[in-house]
């Protein structure tokens, strides 16, 4: 997947990226510390992305002035992110290191960092509120995390779009909202649950979205063919994003908590 800026990719993270955004800007008026003119600045925020790969968000937060910690299991990913943020002209502002959510204060401060990215993480990890709180610990007084996670709802109307109606009611049923064992995919969380882990960390919640409410179930070519349809599409996203109805059958689910 590239960066969220460039505009194939933005019909998947256009949400996640716009609300990240604000944040960014809001935590750094707050503290005082806001980059000046995207350079990197002592002032510049410290956030931390936990599973973060190969700088999906990453590379995009270094280019707004902010320094970025990534932290993934995975060295090919490390790898990958070292040259991402070298072509990208921010490799002073991008550290990555390995390791993983259980065992995070080995590689990195606790309570060292404004902002805290756990993208795609709590869906693999095994135990997803150590996960969280391990996120949540990594924070500053006042510091924001953002969460991002697989929704149910999503898998559920896919699976029945596509005719597999004993996978999408199994999904239903499954503790972890899985279809069946071929599913790609360990665990999956409604509004309820992923707001409870969120909570139980100690967080109060900010904003809570709908992602991949659409993007996911329109054919592609019709995207990349018709005037104006990636356009369109991006807008509607954003505006059904925070609407109930749209959040529980979106493909992710994005949490927006800050820290007492």
């Amino acid at each position: 997947m590239s960066d969220p800026q460039r505009p194939r990719a933005s019909l998947r993270t256009a949400v996640v990226w716009e609300v990240l955004k604000d944040a960014l800007e809001r935590r750094a008026k707050a503290t005082g510390r806001e980059p000046c003119g995207g350079e990197a600045v002592h002032g510049a925020l410290d956030v931390l992305d936990t599973g973060g790969g190969s700088g999906n968000f990453a590379v995009p937060v270094a280019r707004l002035g902010h320094r970025v910690t990534v932290v993934d299991p995975s060295p090919n990913a490390l790898f990958a992110l070292e040259r991402r943020a070298a072509e990208a002209g921010v490799a002073d502002r991008v550290r990555g290191v390995q390791g993983d959510a259980h065992g995070l204060f080995d590689v990195v401060e606790r309570g060292g960092y404004d902002v805290v990215l756990c993208h795609g993480v709590l869906e693999y990890v095994d135990d997803p509120a150590e996960g969280l709180r391990n996120a949540a610990a990594a924070l500053r007084p006042a510091g924001t995390l953002s969460v991002l996670a697989a929704g149910l709802g999503g898998a559920v109307l896919a699976r029945a779009l596509a005719g597999h109606f004993t996978e999408a009611r199994q999904a239903l049923t499954d503790p972890e909202g899985r279809w069946g064992s071929g599913d790609p995919m360990p665990r999956r969380f409604t509004e309820d649950q992923l707001s409870g882990l969120v909570r139980a960390a100690g967080l109060e919640i900010a904003a809570v979205h709908g992602v991949r409410v659409f993007a996911d179930l329109v054919p592609g070519v019709l995207v990349d063919t018709e005037p104006g349809a990636m356009d369109a599409l991006l807008q509607l996203e954003e505006a059904a994003a925070e609407l109930p109805a749209f959040r529980s059958v979106a493909t992710q689910l994005h949490v927006l908590a800050e820290r007492d």
